[in-house]
């Protein structure tokens, strides 16, 4: 048991604890879309403020222990929902670069962990009066400092959703309207769609950012041909397609490390990233696991209208069927294939999961909401 006297770390301890738990409550009412995660950041929350507020009143052994075993569950999971990402709940299982307010909600645990571990091991030691208001005062400031830069705080989380929240919670769009136009600079906000779900609406928040992060990696088209990309020869429609058959063929679904197709807007000879177009290998448009993925936000498309030819690579686009149905000479047309959907990287004006217009938009079942043109309904 320690002594009665009063440890000047053990209170440094519990000051930052405390506000690293009021951390953790601002933090949960960025993220009440997504009720199981909110509900332990709460959690979370009130056992830091509670070791917080006992190493204020209290300097048995227990106490200590409390402060941190409690900020260090904090800052572990932090540190892999940074890095690695959790398999539970969803929302945690893909990493997310760190930002201002989580990262000083971390150094504060960091700091509880120090001053309970000193008073601990030393529960002799004592910090002058001064130094110790000084510190506490300075984590006072840096917590609110942090809550301040929350207000606009941008939360993704992968099967979790992207949000932008202005101060007071409010969102500013009317959140009604879809497709909106998207720009990659911006923060995401799929946020508000009728008849889109929170899960809907978190995997389709988190896909745009996964492949915002890690399209880039495809940027050169010179180099992706070692990858087993190949041009399908559609360049003239101002758009060029490369897609790679082994990354069709292939488990992997909605991943911007294998993506199936990439799109160059063509510039002369200059070839510019804008958007991947992943493929469902061996599913039907109205397939549940497509449909369901994202709602009415992700608009999977195919394409049954369109004539191939071999090329020397391989099979290239030689245009289109007429109104026949028939193809250009010394080309065929084997049908829709398999279900694809765009995501961009780049600003367009009909969201970012715009199909290209016209021809380039392919056959959707229901209302088009991948096209600016919203009287489209149907097959288009």
């Amino acid at each position: 048991m320690m002594t009665g006297a009063r440890n000047g770390f053990l209170l440094l301890g519990g000051v930052t604890s405390l506000g690293a738990g009021a951390l953790h409550l601002f933090a949960a009412g960025l993220h009440t879309e997504h009720a199981a995660l909110a509900r332990l950041m709460v959690v979370l929350a009130a056992l830091q403020v509670a070791a917080g507020l006992l190493a204020s009143v209290s300097t048995r052994k227990p106490v200590p222990l409390s402060v941190i075993g409690v900020n260090l569950v904090a800052v572990v999971v932090w540190g892999y929902t940074r890095f690695a990402g959790l398999p539970w709940p969803d929302g945690l299982d893909a990493a997310e670069a760190p930002q201002f307010l989580d990262s000083t909600c971390a150094a504060l645990g960091l700091l509880a962990i120090a001053g309970a571990a000193v008073a601990l091991l030393r529960p002799e030691a004592k910090l002058p009066t001064v130094s110790t208001a000084t510190a506490a005062g300075l984590a006072g400031v840096l917590a609110v400092a942090a809550m301040l830069g929350g207000a606009g705080h941008v939360h993704s989380h992968d099967g979790g959703g992207d949000h932008t929240h202005a101060a007071g919670g409010e969102h500013s769009h009317d959140g009604t309207t879809w497709p909106r136009p998207f720009d990659p600079k911006a923060a995401i906000d799929v946020s508000g769609v009728p008849g889109v779900t929170a899960d809907q609406e978190q995997r389709a928040a988190a896909l745009i950012r996964n492949t915002l992060e890690r399209l880039p990696a495809f940027a050169d088209v010179s180099t992706v041909g070692a990858l087993g990309f190949r041009s399908i020869g559609d360049a003239a429609t101002g758009y060029e397609h490369y897609i790679n058959m082994s990354y069709i063929r292939d488990d992997y679904f909605l991943d911007p490390a294998y993506p199936e197709s990439l799109v160059y807007k063509v510039d002369g000879d200059s070839r510019t990233l804008v958007s991947a177009m992943y493929i469902a290998k061996g599913k039907k448009i109205d397939d549940p696991d497509l449909v369901n993925y994202g709602g009415s936000l992700m608009q999977w498309h195919v394409h049954d209208n369109l004539c191939w030819k071999q090329g020397a690579g391989g099979p290239v686009v030689a245009g289109v069927t007429d109104a026949q149905g028939n193809c250009p000479p010394q080309s065929v047309n084997p049908g829709s294939g398999n279900p694809m959907v765009h995501v961009w990287i780049a600003a367009h004006q009909c969201g970012p999961f715009a199909a290209l217009e016209g021809h380039g938009a392919g056959q959707a079942t229901g209302r088009r909401t991948d096209t600016c043109s919203h009287e489209h309904s149907g097959h288009n």
